[in-house]
């Protein structure tokens, strides 16, 4: 285990990865008032998917390679074909933390926009 993934509140990178990490935080804003009665949010990093809550949620990430970021909004509500929304990027090496915040909007894709 990793110093970084000792940290309180942090999910740990458990991929196999030797080299440097560093923090992702992503901000998950419910889009409309009623979405946090619909919409359950999951983030995926490198296409290991984590349900979680509204709001941040911080993971560790190897800081020397690219590696994938994806946030998808998962519902059951209604009948028929449901919407999923979804923004997704790859994060290019850097050592830095990193804080990106999704932006939903009544359409299926999204955007994973940096913060600060």
């Amino acid at each position: 285990m990793t110093e970084l993934a000792t940290v309180p509140g942090v999910i740990p990178y458990v991929d196999h990865h030797e080299g440097p990490r560093r923090l992702l935080t992503l901000e998950i804003p419910p889009f409309t008032s009623n979405a946090v009665n619909y919409y359950a949010p999951y983030a995926s990093i490198d296409g290991r998917q984590y349900v979680v809550t509204w709001g941040s949620v911080t993971f560790e990430i190897p800081a020397d390679r690219n590696v994938h970021v994806s946030v998808h909004l998962l519902t059951n509500y209604g009948a028929g074909a449901t919407s999923t929304p979804f923004a997704s990027m790859i994060l290019p090496p850097h050592s830095a933390p990193l804080r990106l915040a999704a932006q939903f909007t009544s359409r299926p894709q999204g955007a994973l926009v940096p913060l600060g």
